[in-house]
Protein backbone atom coordinates (compact mmCIF):
# COMPACT_ATOMS: atom_id res chain seq x y z
CA UNK A 1 0.00 0.00 0.00
CA UNK A 2 2.67 2.44 1.28
CA UNK A 3 4.90 1.39 -2.22
CA UNK A 4 1.69 2.43 -4.36
CA UNK A 5 0.96 5.45 -2.21
CA UNK A 6 4.34 6.91 -3.36
CA UNK A 7 4.21 6.00 -6.76
CA UNK A 8 1.37 8.20 -7.06
CA UNK A 9 2.76 11.01 -5.49
CA UNK A 10 6.10 10.71 -7.92
CA UNK A 11 3.55 10.12 -10.69
CA UNK A 12 1.79 13.81 -9.12
CA UNK A 13 5.09 15.03 -9.25
CA UNK A 14 6.04 14.00 -13.05
CA UNK A 15 2.64 16.04 -13.70
CA UNK A 16 3.15 18.89 -12.00
CA UNK A 17 6.69 19.12 -13.58
CA UNK A 18 5.34 18.22 -17.64
CA UNK A 19 1.77 20.24 -16.35
CA UNK A 20 2.84 24.29 -17.69
CA UNK A 21 3.75 22.72 -21.19
CA UNK A 22 1.23 20.52 -21.51
CA UNK A 23 -1.72 22.98 -21.35
CA UNK A 24 0.23 25.86 -22.87
CA UNK A 25 -0.11 24.61 -26.22
CA UNK A 26 -3.88 24.20 -26.31
CA UNK A 27 -4.30 27.62 -24.58
CA UNK A 28 -2.09 29.14 -27.37
CA UNK A 29 -4.00 27.75 -30.35
CA UNK A 30 -7.89 27.80 -29.00
CA UNK A 31 -7.72 24.01 -28.53
CA UNK A 32 -9.61 22.49 -25.07
CA UNK A 33 -7.49 22.21 -21.96
CA UNK A 34 -9.03 19.18 -21.15
CA UNK A 35 -8.83 17.68 -23.94
CA UNK A 36 -5.13 18.30 -24.08
CA UNK A 37 -4.94 16.50 -21.03
CA UNK A 38 -6.98 13.46 -22.28
CA UNK A 39 -4.67 13.08 -25.29
CA UNK A 40 -1.73 13.15 -23.23
CA UNK A 41 -3.02 10.94 -20.47
CA UNK A 42 -4.32 8.35 -22.57
CA UNK A 43 -1.69 8.37 -25.59
CA UNK A 44 1.01 7.66 -22.35
CA UNK A 45 -1.05 4.81 -21.65
CA UNK A 46 -1.06 3.59 -25.53
CA UNK A 47 2.70 4.57 -25.64
CA UNK A 48 3.57 2.15 -22.75
CA UNK A 49 1.22 -0.90 -24.01
CA UNK A 50 3.25 -0.39 -27.37
CA UNK A 51 6.27 -0.42 -25.53
CA UNK A 52 5.68 -2.99 -23.08
CA UNK A 53 5.63 0.06 -20.46
CA UNK A 54 10.05 -0.59 -20.06
CA UNK A 55 10.43 3.36 -21.12
CA UNK A 56 9.94 5.80 -18.27
CA UNK A 57 8.49 8.84 -20.41
CA UNK A 58 5.17 10.93 -20.11
CA UNK A 59 4.61 12.36 -23.14
CA UNK A 60 2.84 15.86 -23.27
CA UNK A 61 1.73 18.75 -25.59
CA UNK A 62 4.04 19.25 -28.59
CA UNK A 63 5.51 22.96 -28.94
CA UNK A 64 6.08 21.77 -32.78
CA UNK A 65 2.20 22.31 -34.13
CA UNK A 66 1.35 25.38 -32.44
CA UNK A 67 2.01 27.29 -35.69
CA UNK A 68 0.81 24.60 -37.89
CA UNK A 69 -2.74 24.55 -35.80
CA UNK A 70 -3.13 28.04 -35.67
CA UNK A 71 -2.88 28.52 -39.79
CA UNK A 72 -4.92 24.83 -39.85
CA UNK A 73 -8.09 26.57 -37.59
CA UNK A 74 -7.61 29.96 -39.72
CA UNK A 75 -7.91 28.09 -43.16
CA UNK A 76 -10.05 24.89 -43.24
CA UNK A 77 -11.39 24.82 -39.21
CA UNK A 78 -10.89 23.10 -36.00
CA UNK A 79 -12.33 20.08 -37.45
CA UNK A 80 -10.49 19.56 -40.66
CA UNK A 81 -7.20 20.42 -38.26
CA UNK A 82 -8.45 17.34 -35.91
CA UNK A 83 -8.06 15.61 -39.29
CA UNK A 84 -4.51 16.64 -40.09
CA UNK A 85 -3.65 16.13 -36.79
CA UNK A 86 -4.63 12.78 -36.62
CA UNK A 87 -2.82 11.84 -39.61
CA UNK A 88 -0.02 13.61 -38.32
CA UNK A 89 0.47 10.44 -36.91
CA UNK A 90 1.04 8.33 -39.11
CA UNK A 91 4.05 10.18 -39.99
CA UNK A 92 5.96 8.54 -37.23
CA UNK A 93 4.39 4.75 -38.27
CA UNK A 94 6.50 5.57 -41.57
CA UNK A 95 9.47 6.39 -39.85
CA UNK A 96 9.27 3.84 -37.29
CA UNK A 97 8.88 1.68 -40.68
CA UNK A 98 12.20 2.93 -42.35
CA UNK A 99 14.19 2.80 -38.90
CA UNK A 100 12.89 -1.01 -38.22
CA UNK A 101 13.88 -1.50 -42.67
CA UNK A 102 17.02 0.32 -43.09
CA UNK A 103 17.81 1.48 -39.35
CA UNK A 104 19.12 5.04 -38.22
CA UNK A 105 21.72 5.68 -41.14
CA UNK A 106 18.94 6.18 -43.41
CA UNK A 107 17.15 8.57 -41.13
CA UNK A 108 20.35 10.52 -40.58
CA UNK A 109 20.52 10.67 -44.97
CA UNK A 110 17.31 11.59 -45.35
CA UNK A 111 17.20 13.89 -42.40
CA UNK A 112 20.40 15.34 -41.82
CA UNK A 113 21.32 18.59 -39.74
CA UNK A 114 21.36 20.42 -42.76
CA UNK A 115 17.24 19.73 -43.07
CA UNK A 116 16.11 19.47 -39.47
CA UNK A 117 18.12 22.65 -38.30
CA UNK A 118 16.32 25.38 -39.93
CA UNK A 119 12.82 23.72 -40.55
CA UNK A 120 13.16 23.66 -36.49
CA UNK A 121 13.67 27.24 -36.57
CA UNK A 122 10.74 27.97 -39.19
CA UNK A 123 8.67 26.55 -36.17
CA UNK A 124 9.95 28.56 -33.94
CA UNK A 125 10.05 31.85 -35.98
CA UNK A 126 6.77 31.33 -37.74
CA UNK A 127 4.93 32.50 -34.66
CA UNK A 128 7.05 35.22 -33.31
CA UNK A 129 4.69 37.99 -35.10
CA UNK A 130 1.58 36.19 -32.63
CA UNK A 131 3.70 35.71 -29.78
CA UNK A 132 4.73 39.60 -29.81
CA UNK A 133 0.72 40.58 -30.61
CA UNK A 134 -0.45 38.88 -27.56
CA UNK A 135 1.98 40.10 -24.71
CA UNK A 136 0.67 43.64 -26.36
CA UNK A 137 -3.03 42.66 -25.38
CA UNK A 138 -3.53 42.03 -28.80
CA UNK A 139 -6.07 39.22 -31.22
CA UNK A 140 -8.00 38.94 -33.82
CA UNK A 141 -6.26 42.67 -34.88
CA UNK A 142 -8.12 44.25 -31.52
CA UNK A 143 -6.77 46.33 -28.63
CA UNK A 144 -8.48 43.29 -26.36
CA UNK A 145 -6.45 44.52 -23.32
CA UNK A 146 -4.82 48.20 -22.62
CA UNK A 147 -1.45 48.46 -24.18
CA UNK A 148 0.06 49.32 -21.06
CA UNK A 149 -1.30 46.67 -18.92
CA UNK A 150 -0.91 43.90 -21.27
CA UNK A 151 3.00 45.00 -21.41
CA UNK A 152 3.52 44.98 -17.45
CA UNK A 153 2.16 41.39 -17.74
CA UNK A 154 3.75 39.81 -20.31
CA UNK A 155 6.86 41.34 -18.85
CA UNK A 156 6.15 40.13 -15.23
CA UNK A 157 5.31 36.57 -16.89
CA UNK A 158 8.48 36.80 -19.35
CA UNK A 159 10.99 37.84 -16.05
CA UNK A 160 9.47 35.26 -13.85
CA UNK A 161 10.02 32.41 -16.31
CA UNK A 162 13.50 33.69 -17.26
CA UNK A 163 14.82 33.66 -13.46
CA UNK A 164 13.68 30.56 -12.66
CA UNK A 165 15.10 28.94 -15.66
CA UNK A 166 18.60 30.56 -15.11
CA UNK A 167 18.31 31.36 -11.21
CA UNK A 168 16.78 28.37 -9.41
CA UNK A 169 17.47 25.18 -8.68
CA UNK A 170 16.41 21.53 -8.08
CA UNK A 171 12.27 20.85 -9.03
CA UNK A 172 11.76 24.52 -9.67
CA UNK A 173 14.57 24.79 -12.19
CA UNK A 174 11.87 21.94 -14.16
CA UNK A 175 8.91 24.27 -13.70
CA UNK A 176 9.87 28.07 -15.53
CA UNK A 177 6.83 27.86 -17.40
CA UNK A 178 4.22 27.15 -14.99
CA UNK A 179 6.11 29.59 -12.29
CA UNK A 180 5.52 32.52 -14.88
CA UNK A 181 1.78 31.88 -15.18
CA UNK A 182 1.10 31.83 -12.03
CA UNK A 183 2.87 34.70 -11.05
CA UNK A 184 1.40 36.45 -14.26
CA UNK A 185 -1.75 35.30 -13.46
CA UNK A 186 -1.66 36.36 -9.74
CA UNK A 187 -1.07 40.21 -10.76
CA UNK A 188 -3.43 39.95 -13.29
CA UNK A 189 -5.99 38.88 -11.00
CA UNK A 190 -5.00 42.01 -8.51
CA UNK A 191 -5.02 44.75 -11.88
CA UNK A 192 -8.65 43.16 -12.06
CA UNK A 193 -8.07 41.44 -15.50
CA UNK A 194 -9.20 38.06 -14.85
CA UNK A 195 -12.94 37.13 -15.67
CA UNK A 196 -13.85 34.99 -12.59
CA UNK A 197 -17.85 34.50 -13.75
CA UNK A 198 -16.98 31.28 -16.65
CA UNK A 199 -14.84 30.15 -13.66
CA UNK A 200 -18.17 30.38 -11.09
CA UNK A 201 -20.52 28.78 -13.89
CA UNK A 202 -18.49 25.85 -14.55
CA UNK A 203 -19.41 22.71 -13.16
CA UNK A 204 -17.26 20.51 -10.67
CA UNK A 205 -17.38 17.77 -13.04
CA UNK A 206 -17.52 18.13 -16.89
CA UNK A 207 -17.41 15.34 -19.96
CA UNK A 208 -15.19 17.46 -22.28
CA UNK A 209 -16.30 18.77 -25.32
CA UNK A 210 -15.27 16.61 -28.25
CA UNK A 211 -15.49 18.18 -31.67
CA UNK A 212 -15.55 15.25 -34.64
CA UNK A 213 -12.82 15.82 -36.80
CA UNK A 214 -14.00 16.23 -40.41
CA UNK A 215 -11.58 14.42 -43.20
CA UNK A 216 -10.09 16.89 -45.29
CA UNK A 217 -6.67 15.96 -47.18
CA UNK A 218 -5.45 19.31 -47.57
CA UNK A 219 -5.27 19.61 -43.67
CA UNK A 220 -3.70 16.53 -43.47
CA UNK A 221 -1.01 17.13 -46.62
CA UNK A 222 -0.50 20.23 -44.53
CA UNK A 223 0.04 18.20 -40.78
CA UNK A 224 2.35 15.30 -42.13
CA UNK A 225 5.51 17.01 -42.82
CA UNK A 226 5.40 19.16 -39.63
CA UNK A 227 5.49 15.86 -37.86
CA UNK A 228 8.76 15.15 -38.79
CA UNK A 229 11.11 17.18 -36.63
CA UNK A 230 9.31 16.24 -33.56
CA UNK A 231 9.73 12.52 -34.45
CA UNK A 232 13.77 13.08 -34.91
CA UNK A 233 13.10 14.92 -31.51
CA UNK A 234 11.20 11.42 -30.09
CA UNK A 235 14.23 9.77 -30.76
CA UNK A 236 16.72 12.06 -29.21
CA UNK A 237 14.41 11.93 -26.18
CA UNK A 238 14.24 8.34 -26.13
CA UNK A 239 18.25 8.45 -26.10
CA UNK A 240 18.00 10.73 -23.64
CA UNK A 241 16.92 9.12 -21.05
CA UNK A 242 18.39 6.14 -21.49
CA UNK A 243 21.65 7.96 -21.08
CA UNK A 244 20.04 8.58 -17.47
CA UNK A 245 18.60 5.49 -17.17
CA UNK A 246 21.66 3.04 -18.33
CA UNK A 247 19.38 1.39 -20.30
CA UNK A 248 19.49 1.06 -24.22
CA UNK A 249 15.88 1.62 -25.17
CA UNK A 250 16.80 2.13 -28.60
CA UNK A 251 17.56 -1.97 -28.50
CA UNK A 252 14.69 -2.75 -26.50
CA UNK A 253 12.06 -1.91 -26.90
CA UNK A 254 13.61 -0.49 -30.09
CA UNK A 255 13.25 3.04 -31.83
CA UNK A 256 10.47 1.27 -34.26
CA UNK A 257 8.22 0.72 -31.33
CA UNK A 258 8.66 3.96 -29.00
CA UNK A 259 8.03 5.77 -32.31
CA UNK A 260 5.13 3.84 -33.34
CA UNK A 261 3.81 3.79 -29.64
CA UNK A 262 4.32 8.53 -29.99
CA UNK A 263 2.48 8.15 -33.26
CA UNK A 264 -0.18 6.02 -31.79
CA UNK A 265 -0.64 8.38 -29.01
CA UNK A 266 -0.30 11.28 -31.67
CA UNK A 267 -3.36 9.80 -33.78
CA UNK A 268 -5.41 9.75 -30.29
CA UNK A 269 -5.04 12.95 -29.53
CA UNK A 270 -5.96 14.34 -32.39
CA UNK A 271 -8.99 12.25 -32.71
CA UNK A 272 -10.72 13.53 -29.74
CA UNK A 273 -9.48 17.50 -30.48
CA UNK A 274 -6.17 17.50 -28.75
CA UNK A 275 -2.95 18.77 -29.41
CA UNK A 276 -0.04 16.09 -30.55
CA UNK A 277 1.95 14.75 -28.48
CA UNK A 278 6.28 14.19 -27.65
CA UNK A 279 8.81 13.67 -24.92
CA UNK A 280 9.41 16.08 -22.90
CA UNK A 281 13.06 17.07 -21.59
CA UNK A 282 11.31 18.35 -18.27
CA UNK A 283 10.15 14.39 -17.37
CA UNK A 284 13.48 13.26 -18.05
CA UNK A 285 15.35 16.52 -15.92
CA UNK A 286 12.81 15.31 -12.77
CA UNK A 287 14.10 11.84 -13.23
CA UNK A 288 17.88 12.59 -13.06
CA UNK A 289 16.81 14.22 -10.03
CA UNK A 290 14.34 12.09 -7.97
CA UNK A 291 16.59 9.03 -9.21
CA UNK A 292 12.61 6.81 -10.05
CA UNK A 293 12.82 5.54 -13.06
CA UNK A 294 10.43 3.24 -12.82
CA UNK A 295 7.99 3.34 -15.65
CA UNK A 296 4.67 2.94 -13.27
CA UNK A 297 5.39 6.48 -12.39
CA UNK A 298 4.52 7.78 -15.94
CA UNK A 299 1.71 5.48 -15.48
CA UNK A 300 0.64 7.05 -12.65
CA UNK A 301 0.88 10.65 -14.14
CA UNK A 302 -1.24 9.33 -16.91
CA UNK A 303 -3.85 8.45 -15.24
CA UNK A 304 -4.11 11.45 -12.80
CA UNK A 305 -4.22 13.52 -16.41
CA UNK A 306 -7.01 11.76 -17.65
CA UNK A 307 -8.66 12.73 -14.54
CA UNK A 308 -8.03 16.35 -14.21
CA UNK A 309 -9.67 16.01 -17.62
CA UNK A 310 -12.86 15.67 -16.15
CA UNK A 311 -12.55 19.01 -13.50
CA UNK A 312 -14.62 21.46 -15.25
CA UNK A 313 -13.47 24.32 -12.34
CA UNK A 314 -9.93 23.28 -13.27
CA UNK A 315 -10.26 23.76 -16.96
CA UNK A 316 -12.10 26.68 -17.00
CA UNK A 317 -9.13 28.29 -14.49
CA UNK A 318 -6.67 27.34 -17.62
CA UNK A 319 -9.04 29.22 -19.81
CA UNK A 320 -9.54 32.27 -17.45
CA UNK A 321 -5.77 32.99 -18.27
CA UNK A 322 -5.57 36.72 -19.76
CA UNK A 323 -3.55 37.06 -23.24
CA UNK A 324 -0.72 38.82 -22.01
CA UNK A 325 0.69 36.31 -19.46
CA UNK A 326 0.08 33.36 -22.08
CA UNK A 327 2.46 36.16 -25.13
CA UNK A 328 5.02 37.06 -22.59
CA UNK A 329 5.97 33.01 -22.07
CA UNK A 330 5.65 32.85 -25.81
CA UNK A 331 8.43 35.69 -26.34
CA UNK A 332 10.94 33.04 -24.43
CA UNK A 333 9.03 30.29 -25.80
CA UNK A 334 8.87 30.41 -29.23
CA UNK A 335 13.09 31.93 -29.34
CA UNK A 336 14.04 28.93 -27.55
CA UNK A 337 12.55 26.74 -30.58
CA UNK A 338 14.46 28.74 -32.56
CA UNK A 339 17.63 28.62 -30.72
CA UNK A 340 17.03 24.38 -30.37
CA UNK A 341 17.10 24.53 -34.70
CA UNK A 342 20.31 26.78 -34.64
CA UNK A 343 22.07 24.62 -31.97
CA UNK A 344 21.84 21.81 -33.97
CA UNK A 345 23.61 22.96 -37.03
CA UNK A 346 26.09 24.22 -34.59
CA UNK A 347 26.27 20.64 -32.79
CA UNK A 348 26.63 19.50 -36.40
CA UNK A 349 29.16 22.09 -37.66
CA UNK A 350 27.42 22.42 -40.75
CA UNK A 351 29.72 24.89 -42.99
CA UNK A 352 27.14 27.25 -43.93
CA UNK A 353 30.27 28.76 -46.53
CA UNK A 354 29.47 25.63 -48.71
CA UNK A 355 26.96 26.87 -51.14
CA UNK A 356 24.57 23.69 -51.07
CA UNK A 357 23.80 24.30 -47.30
CA UNK A 358 23.24 28.29 -47.67
CA UNK A 359 20.87 27.29 -50.31
CA UNK A 360 19.24 25.25 -48.17
CA UNK A 361 19.51 27.26 -45.13
CA UNK A 362 18.36 29.97 -46.56
CA UNK A 363 15.55 28.83 -48.42
CA UNK A 364 13.74 26.98 -45.37
CA UNK A 365 14.03 30.37 -43.28
CA UNK A 366 12.73 32.87 -46.41
CA UNK A 367 9.72 30.49 -47.25
CA UNK A 368 9.45 29.18 -43.38
CA UNK A 369 9.61 33.03 -41.69
CA UNK A 370 8.14 35.05 -44.58
CA UNK A 371 4.93 32.59 -44.51
CA UNK A 372 5.40 31.44 -48.69
CA UNK A 373 1.83 29.36 -49.91
CA UNK A 374 2.18 26.90 -52.57
CA UNK A 375 -0.98 26.75 -53.70
CA UNK A 376 -2.04 23.48 -55.89
CA UNK A 377 -5.70 23.46 -56.76
CA UNK A 378 -7.25 23.21 -53.84
CA UNK A 379 -4.58 21.65 -51.82
CA UNK A 380 -2.54 25.02 -49.71
CA UNK A 381 1.04 23.83 -49.06
CA UNK A 382 2.50 26.69 -46.80
CA UNK A 383 4.49 26.55 -43.22
CA UNK A 384 6.69 24.09 -41.84
CA UNK A 385 4.93 21.27 -43.98
CA UNK A 386 5.78 22.96 -47.43
CA UNK A 387 9.63 23.74 -45.62
CA UNK A 388 9.89 20.08 -44.66
CA UNK A 389 9.44 19.54 -48.27
CA UNK A 390 11.81 22.18 -49.72
CA UNK A 391 14.43 21.20 -47.32
CA UNK A 392 14.15 17.30 -48.13
CA UNK A 393 14.13 17.66 -51.93
CA UNK A 394 17.01 20.25 -51.77
CA UNK A 395 19.20 18.07 -49.83
CA UNK A 396 18.71 15.34 -52.69
CA UNK A 397 18.74 17.34 -55.27
CA UNK A 398 22.00 19.76 -54.75
CA UNK A 399 25.13 18.09 -55.25
CA UNK A 400 27.30 17.27 -52.69
CA UNK A 401 31.11 18.00 -52.42
CA UNK A 402 33.73 17.34 -50.21
CA UNK A 403 32.06 19.18 -47.26
CA UNK A 404 29.07 16.63 -46.84
CA UNK A 405 26.40 18.68 -44.99
CA UNK A 406 29.24 21.08 -44.10
CA UNK A 407 31.57 18.29 -42.56
CA UNK A 408 34.70 17.60 -44.04
CA UNK A 409 35.19 14.13 -44.91
CA UNK A 410 36.70 12.30 -42.21
CA UNK A 411 36.13 15.11 -39.96
CA UNK A 412 35.24 13.46 -36.01
CA UNK A 413 32.41 15.33 -34.91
Amino acid sequence: MFSTLKQAISGAQILFVAFGALVLVPLLTGLNPALALLGAGVGTLMFQLVTKREVPLFLGSSFAFIGPIIFSIQTWGQAATQFGLFAAGFMYFLIAALIRWRGMAFIHKLLPPVVIGPVIMVIGLSVAVAASGMAMGQGGGKQLIPYQTSIFLAAISLATTIVVAVFSGGMLRLVPILSGVFVGYVTATLLGVVDFAPIAAAPWFALPHIVHPEISWAAALFMMPVAIAPAIEHIGGVMAIGGVTGKDYTASPGLHRTLAGDGLGVCFAGFVGGPPITTYGEVTGALMITKNFNPVTMTWAAVLAVILAFFGKFNAILQSIPLPVMGGIMVLLFGTIASIGLKTLIDAKVDLMAPRNLVIVAVVLTCGVGGLTLKLGDLNLAGVGLVSVLAIILNFVLPQDKHHDGIVEGQDV
